[in-house]
Formats: structure tokens, sequence, C-alpha cells
């Protein structure tokens, strides 16, 4: 088997001309004729502690959700974590791949993961761009439960919210958007959804918005942590005969005390 042919699975399912202009998915380190795959490894984030994992387990591609090669580089040396990334890859002779933005708008794809977890049934995009996904839950229930629920099917302990303990209001529909999705709050407030879930979200975006819409924040690591399942599922159903493994790393570098 051959890079290619993991590529194409991926490919088919979120193809590339779906990623955002700013984005860097697809092929990273490695050629896709190159044959004698030995295993694919999934994860979030490359870091050389990946790499050396994939080594180990005898893995010679790793699939990535977020991009390594996501800025240009200058140069490839010892400096920065990317750097060492890139050698230390060329090096062990690992592939990188990367199915980033045009997986998270691809139909079916991180968003879709996300309602999933949730128990919530898709209804549309966001935007005409077909951002976000404005998802139904199956009951109406009060916003501090639904908030208990996402913190449970997320297995977070805090949640960034504008909801206050006494706040009861129902939420029926929810707006999701895994990782950076701040800049779709304005969407979700426009199609009427009662609560808006994203990965990350600048400080002066929850402000005269508490009588709109409800807010929770789960952190860009755990709201994208189930793209792993999907990536295995796709290329599971593409690829019978692919060796695939997940990462045993948590590649978050946004620690709580």
């Amino acid at each position: 088997m051959k890079i290619k042919e993991v590529a194409e699975a991926l490919e088919r399912f979120a193809p590339l001309p779906l990623q955002e202009s700013y984005d860097n998915a697809g092929l990273q380190i490695g050629l896709t004729e190159a044959d004698n795959l030995t295993g694919v490894l999934l994860c979030l984030d490359v870091t050389e502690d990946v790499i050396r994992e994939a080594v180990s387990m005898g893995c010679n591609l790793v699939v990535s959700h977020h991009p390594l090669l996501f800025h240009g580089l200058k140069r490839v040396g010892e400096e920065t974590m990317v750097e060492r990334c890139v050698r230390l890859a060329i090096r062990e002779g690992v592939g990188i791949y990367s199915a980033h933005t045009n997986l998270d708008n691809a139909e079916g794809g991180v968003i879709w993961m996300m309602a999933e977890h949730l128990g919530a049934s898709p209804l549309r995009p966001l935007n005409e761009q077909g951002e976000g996904l404005l998802c139904q839950l199956p009951e109406t229930v009060p916003v501090n439960a639904f908030l208990r629920h996402v913190k449970e099917a997320f297995r977070v302990e805090k949640l960034s919210t504008n909801v206050m303990p006494e706040d009861m209001r129902p939420i029926s529909t929810v707006a999701i958007c895994g990782g950076a999705g701040d800049f779709l709050l304005g969407d979700a407030m426009q199609l009427g959804a009662d609560a808006f879930l994203t990965g990350e979200m600048h400080y002066h975006q929850y402000f005269g918005v508490d009588d709109r819409i409800a807010i929770g924040v789960l952190g860009h690591y755990e709201s994208e942590q189930y793209t792993i399942q999907l990536l295995h599922r796709i290329l599971a159903n593409a690829l019978p005969g692919l060796r695939i493994e997940e990462t045993r790393l948590n590649t978050n570098p946004v620690k709580y005390l």
C-alpha cells in the first residue's frame, strides 16, 4: 500500500478545495508513490514525541488534524519544534499528512463528530460557506443541564461560559464549531440558536450577548479530540487492510492547575 492511497481516501471524504484559504492541508512530508506503508498513526498534533511513537509502533505515516507545516519555513534547523519535527520525520522515514479545515467543513466531518457526541441532530451549516453546524437537541433542556451534559460528553472539568448559575433558559438548538470558532458567533445568533459551543473565544465577544445566546467554550484540543476517531473511521472503511493506530499521547499544550 502507498501513501497515495491513504491521501486519496481522506480526500474523497474531505476534498482539499474545502479547506480555508489560510490553511495547508494535505501531504506535508513524504512521497505519495512511496510503497510499503507499514502503518498509520493518527493524532491531533504532530510533535517530536508523536513521531517517535510512530517509529516505536512501526508506523511510517502520521495522519494529523492540525498541519505541522502551517506557516512557511525559511530554514530547517533545530530552533523550533516544527523544524525539529521535519528533521526527525525525514531522518526516520516517516511521512506526515494533515486533514484540517477541509475535514472541518466536509459533511460528516469534525463538527458532525461533535454533534454525534452531544447526541444532537445536524440541521444546516451556520453560513453559506458551509462553516459550523446548527443542531437540534433530542429534547429541550435547561441551560445548566445542557452545559453539564457538554462537560460530560467532552470529558472536561472546566467550561468557560456566560451563563449564571440561576439561569434556567431552555436550550433546544445549538450552534457548534470546533477549534477557534468564535468568528461564527454572529451567524449562530442570526440563525436564532439557543446556545453556541466552540473551542476558543475572545474575551470581548462575551459582552452584550447574554440575553441572546448561551456560550460554552471547551478549549481547542477538547473540542476536536474526537477527530482521531473520525480519521480512524474514514480510513478503516476505505482501506480495510490498512494497519491503523491511535496516538496514546495527549498533545494538548494547555494545562490547567
